[in-house]
């Protein structure tokens, strides 16, 4: 009789095989997270990798181990934004920076003086700058850690609802923890999928011995951040506890109900706080440094020359802008998570057409004549071009038909005896706002050109999200009453002939039937996908989940959508009610960037000028010998201006053009993220236009400030003198 083997005799025998077997198949799902994480990490932006290449290049010159306190702030700092480097280097990377630039610019400003002939020709303010560059870049580089993990953290939370989406979705149906995470950090972008991966390479590595562990201390670094996102998650666990099946999915509705309410309440707190901090930059970076540009000529035609056309351009094309983008940019810091653009986007079949540098070709070309003319009066006086063309280096208004504005001179360069001063003239301030105007048309051109076509689709898209959430009911309705997914698209897309949605689920249909490709292909195939047309989160989202959860069961898939069409109502409701709430503020920053700044600066460079206009024509009848009688006392005034140290307007309007496009570029980047979290495709876009309407409009009201002021400066102290 053959022996009967026990059961401790089987469990032996097979023991190692199966616990092989079990080995293998965690240690590849674990390591399947771990280079998934490890890969992704690789693939960080730019900027974390810019910065822990510096930071650990010259965070180890000297190595400064901060305080306890410090030392832990550091710690979270660089762990939320998954910073590959240690406290001490990121406190010695400071330091040594504001060593290295401090002594540079001190050689600097010391050679600058030997070169003239001693140290009292050193350069105090060029030194002054570097010293406030040295100390800005000690204090910017000691907190840079924490403000990319603001930036994380900001990014992330513009993912929350949707991460929370995709978890009750999955969990209604597969009450799994670690599979609804690992389905959640497959379908997220960057950068809560990395986070997500790494709850799992935590584990895999052996710093927690289980998801839940890991899951719990990711959510303390949103402690203090993102308080509705750790109760979601607290009873999304929950309701792993929950014995009745109805009551763990209404928890499970619950906590996508809380973060959709936190969401809403962070929003319209940031409304409410956000008003009184624009304004005053606004008027801080704006109104003043503008109204102070008229008084300049004035100013510096009485201090001697102490001020000079570089000054100008480092206070109000440096210091001044960089400041104005220094204060926005703490404001926009603020701001809870929003939605913009996604990877998606590069999916689109324009997308190869938004990247080719043809745009900014193209652009130069076009602006390349503005600039010249712009530069004329610097390439007349200052290159041998009017001699091998015949012409003087200047000429006045008499010479050029223009009688009644006397015998003024085109450019109005000035010889002081110790070098040429200049232009002072009025031809030369009319031509110089054609650079500006051509730096304008570069960036308004080539931004257009490149945004053209991008941004008509994207309009689609939004179009064809208002009227997803009904196509999405249906789709639900037909699957539940058992219609296959392959031909629940081709019903709808009948019912929806006239709609935007009739054509995506079309393409689906005519994907899934003509190219006899799955649904998942159909929607996300990287080159026939119809979601390459219409790039968006809600889209892709709402399909991932209809794909995951109608291999569960076409009961389910049904209830998944009616579920994300009830999500997508809400969420509907929520951004309409937040784009009233920030419709007053856009509206005041648009009319402020787009019409007010380029009124005043207009307005002042016109009354810039009218004072130069009128110094030069005083200290040209002082020198004149003309009579001075009948202006009694003032003829003593006239001698405390030095007009040759004046500032010349040519440049002054210059400076304010630049000045003008920079605040153009920061207010409409504040003015899309405020509205519309990260969008960079909308940021460019809407530069464009907005630099085309606020520099035409500058430009026209300069020119007809400088002209009519001129001509009335002309005829007033022709009649006087």
């Amino acid at each position: 009789m053959p022996h009967k083997p026990s059961v401790e005799e089987v469990l032996r025998k097979y023991s190692a095989k199966i616990q092989s077997q079990i080995q293998t198949d965690g240690s590849s799902e674990g390591e399947r997270y771990s280079q998934s994480y490890v890969h992704f990490r690789k693939e960080l932006s730019y900027e974390l990798k810019g910065y822990e290449k510096w930071a650990n290049a010259f965070g180890n010159f000297i190595k400064i181990t901060p305080s306890e306190k410090d030392r832990k702030k550091l710690e979270g700092a660089i762990s939320s934004a998954h910073l590959a480097i240690e406290p001490w280097q990121a406190v010695s990377f400071s330091v040594t920076a504001f060593f290295l630039v401090f002594f540079l610019g001190l050689m600097i400003s010391v050679g600058i003086a030997l070169a003239k002939g001693g140290f009292q020709n050193f350069p105090v303010l060029l030194f002054i700058l570097i010293v406030v560059l040295s100390i800005f870049l000690f204090t910017f580089l000691a907190g840079y850690p924490e403000r990319l993990a603001k930036k994380w953290r900001l990014k992330a939370s513009s993912q929350m609802v949707p991460a929370i989406l995709y978890i009750v979705v999955y969990m209604r149906h597969t009450p799994n923890l670690e599979k609804a995470i690992a389905f959640a950090s497959e379908h997220l972008d960057y950068p809560l999928a990395l986070d997500f991966k790494k709850i799992f390479y935590d584990v895999e590595v052996g710093r927690f011995s289980t998801i839940k562990e890991s899951l719990d201390n990711y959510l303390e670094t949103w402690r203090g951040h993102s308080t509705e996102f750790i109760e979601a998650f607290h009873l999304i666990e929950s309701s792993l506890f929950e014995p009745d099946n109805s009551r763990r999915i209404s928890t499970l509705e619950k906590s996508l109900r809380v973060i959709l309410d936190g969401v809403y309440d962070n929003m319209l707190k940031f409304t409410h706080s956000v008003r009184a901090p624009l304004t005053n930059v606004y008027m801080l970076g704006v109104v003043l440094p503008t109204l102070g540009l008229a008084l300049l000529p004035l100013a510096s035609a009485m201090v001697g020359g102490f001020f000079s056309y570089v000054h100008v351009f480092i206070i109000f094309n440096l210091i001044v802008p960089f400041s104005v983008f220094y204060l926005t940019d703490k404001i926009l810091m603020l701001r809870p998570g929003g939605h913009g653009e996604t990877n998606l986007l590069e999916r689109n079949p324009l997308y190869k057409d938004y990247k080719k540098s043809s745009h900014y070709i193209n652009a130069f070309i076009i602006a390349l004549p503005f600039l010249v003319i712009g530069l004329l009066p610097l390439i007349f006086q200052y290159t041998n071009f009017p001699a091998l063309i015949g012409l003087q280096k200047d000429y006045t208004f008499s010479q050029l038909g223009i009688g009644f504005m006397g015998d003024s001179s085109f450019f109005g360069f000035i010889d002081t005896g110790t070098g040429v001063k200049g232009p002072f003239g009025l031809g030369a301030l009319i031509l110089g706002m054609f650079f500006p105007l051509g730096i304008a048309i570069f960036f308004s051109s080539a931004y257009q050109s490149k945004t053209k076509e991008l941004i008509k689709e994207r309009n689609k898209t939004k179009d064809l999200e208002k009227q997803f959430n009904n196509s999405l009911f249906q789709l639900g309705n037909r699957i539940g009453n058992g219609v296959p997914p392959e031909l629940a698209f081709g019903k709808v897309a009948e019912s929806t002939r006239n709609l935007i949605t009739g054509d995506f689920f079309r393409k689906v249909n005519h994907n899934v039937r003509s190219l006899g490709m799955s649904v998942e292909k159909a929607i996300f195939d990287k080159k026939v996908g119809a979601i390459n047309k219409y790039p968006s989160n809600l889209i892709a989202t709402s399909m991932r989940i209809l794909i995951e959860s109608s291999k569960k069961g076409l009961k389910i898939a049904a209830i998944s959508l009616m579920s994300i069409s009830e999500y997508v109502k809400n969420i509907n409701k929520i951004t309409v009610r937040l784009k009233d709430m920030l419709a007053e503020i856009a509206s005041d920053m648009k009319s402020n960037m787009t019409f007010l700044a380029p009124l005043l600066s207009g307005i002042v460079v016109g009354l810039a000028a009218m004072i130069t206009s009128i110094l030069l024509k005083l200290d040209l009848a002082k020198l004149g010998g003309d009579s001075l009688g009948s202006l009694g006392g003032l003829s003593g005034m006239l001698d405390i201006f030095n007009v040759a140290s004046m500032i010349p307007p040519y440049f002054l309007q210059i400076s304010v053009g630049v000045y003008l496009i920079q605040i153009i570029f920061i207010l409409t980047g504040t003015l899309v993220t405020i509205d519309s979290g990260e969008d960079k495709l909308e940021e460019i876009h809407k530069t464009g236009l907005n630099l085309k309407k606020g520099i035409m409009l500058y430009s026209i009201v300069a020119f007809l400030s400088i002209v009519s002021l001129s001509i009335l400066t002309a005829v007033v102290l022709g009649n006087l003198l």
